[in-house]
Formats: C-alpha cells, sequence, structure tokens
C-alpha cells in the first residue's frame, strides 16, 4: 500500500490493514484454487502463534491440511461418477452371515492392484447372498484408491450400447468406458441378450481385456451363461475372458436376506 505525505509530497509504503490482508489473502486463494487454506488459514495462524510454531511449520500445516481436503474431494467426485445405485461399504459387510465369504480375500480386493493389472472378478451366487453389497463395496474402495470405476446393470449397458449403435455413436461410448479402469456389472444372466445385444457385450469385454479390470455379479454359474448368450462359441469367448487370471468368488445360495425375514418373524411369534 502506498500514501502520500501531504507536506513533502512523497510516497511511501506502507503496511496494509488486517482487513486489506484477508482480502488480499482470499484473493489469493481464491486465483490459486486453494478453498481449504482461504476457509482455515486464520484457524491455523492461530494455533501456530499459540504452540509457537515456525513459519516452516505453519506453511506444513497449511498445505497438508489443503492436500487433504483435496484428495476427499476427488474421493467424493470419483464415487459419485461410479453412479452406484445405493452406497454400500465392505465395513458393513456382515461376514458372519456368510461362512463362503472370507474377509481376508475380499479385504486384498478393496486394494487397487488386482485392477491396474486389468484381472476379472466374478461374483457368482444366489439372490440374496450379498453379490452387489460386495460389488459396490469394492468398487467404492477402488474409487476411494484414486481410480474410475463405473458401475451399471447387464440390461442398462446393452441398452445404452445398442442405442449407441443405432445412432452411429458407438466408437464414442467405447472410448469412454475404455476411460474407466474398473467396470462393475450387476445383475449379469438375469436377462437373454438378443445376438446383436450380445455382440456389442462381447466387443466391450474384448477391448478391456488384460488391460481394463471388469467385475460382475451373476447369480448363474459359467454352466448357464448359454442362456444368456445364445451364440455358443460367443459364449464360450465370454467365459474364457472373464475366467483367465480371475477373481472368482461363490457366494452360495442362503439368502440373507430370506433368513433376515425368518428370524424377524420367529421373534415376534
Amino acid at each position: 500500500m502506498t500514501t502520500t505525505t501531504a507536506s513533502t509530497g512523497q510516497t511511501r509504503q506502507t503496511a496494509p490493514g488486517v482487513e486489506s490482508l484477508d482480502a488480499l489473502l482470499d484473493q489469493a486463494c481464491r486465483t490459486l484454487a486453494l478453498p481449504t487454506i482461504r476457509d482455515r488459514y486464520a484457524e491455523i495462524a492461530d494455533s501456530s502463534l499459540r504452540q509457537q510454531a515456525s513459519y516452516k511449520t505453519f506453511l506444513l500445516e497449511l498445505l497438508e491440511a489443503e492436500v487433504e481436503n483435496r484428495d476427499e474431494r476427488r474421493r467424493t467426485r470419483l464415487i459419485r461418477e461410479a453412479k452406484f445405485r445405493r452406497s454400500k461399504r465392505i465395513e458393513d459387510f456382515d461376514f458372519s452371515a456368510n461362512p463362503n465369504i472370507t474377509p481376508e480375500v475380499i479385504n486384498t480386493l478393496t486394494e487397487p492392484g488386482w485392477v491396474a493389472a486389468g484381472q476379472p472378478l466374478c461374483l457368482i451366487g444366489d439372490s440374496g447372498t450379498g453379490k452387489t453389497h460386495l460389488l459396490i463395496g469394492i468398487g467404492t474402495a477402488i474409487a476411494e484408491a484414486g481410480l474410475k470405476v463405473r458401475y451399471t446393470t447387464t440390461a442398462s449397458l446393452v441398452n445404452e450400447l445398442s442405442e449407441a449403435a443405432d445412432e452411429k455413436q458407438l466408437t464414442k461410448v467405447y472410448g469412454r468406458y475404455d476411460r474407466v479402469d474398473l467396470l462393475c456389472f450387476d445383475e449379469f444372466g438375469y436377462l437373454e441378450l438378443d445376438k446383436a445385444g450380445a455382440k456389442l457385450l462381447f466387443q466391450l469385454f474384448t477391448d478391456r481385456e488384460e488391460r481394463r479390470a471388469i467385475a460382475l455379479a451373476t447369480n448363474a454359474p459359467f454352466s448357464e451363461w448359454p442362456k444368456t448368450f445364445t451364440d455358443q462359441r460367443l459364449c464360450r469367448a465370454i467365459v474364457d475372458r472373464m475366467t483367465f487370471n480371475a477373481n472368482i468368488i461363490e457366494t452360495g445360495s442362503a439368502s440373507y436376506r430370506v433368513h433376515s425375514t425368518q428370524t424377524r418373524l420367529r421373534d415376534r411369534a
């Protein structure tokens, strides 16, 4: 800030007031896109003064707060972009309700190594055995690790691909999915696919083979996949791609939902 002395007509530098400093700091943080520092610098400055911290310590605490908040915002954004149908976390999964599923194996899958290696994941079991919870929970953990995840049902994806083919936008849609590190299919094998839909899905599988990971939840064992893919050669090719270097988890047949309902009815009796 500059001021002019009336007696001499000379200008000299003077320190800006507290309000001016706050305004300048606020503007600098906005320009540099540092919202956490903008919101917390006064709080951290007061704490540093009380603790008689050095300038470097004060600066480091400011930067660490910004980095932590930025990481949190990125995790939140990646989870939102995954478009999970509901919120599910592995920490909330009741492993005691299904002895077929071991926490050690599932916790390994919450780490991104298998996704980076392009390995498939198949969750196979009857309805109510925890497949969707595991699929979304694992996908959420992978997104929180900083990778791009996309969740969809098989029917929704095939419909999207079919519409894109009709509108001559198929290359664009395939390209968008190719940028996803982990593609999560739910309700795989619930519906019989026509030949055109099966070929579109097969192309997506082929494009991602050993490069981008696929995770799917299905109530159909591999022997029943021909009911979904009526072209036998196409079906064998898809099974081959989903089993090579794959993580395969069988969740069994005992429905957690049915068990819970029966337990509630007994308790009321």
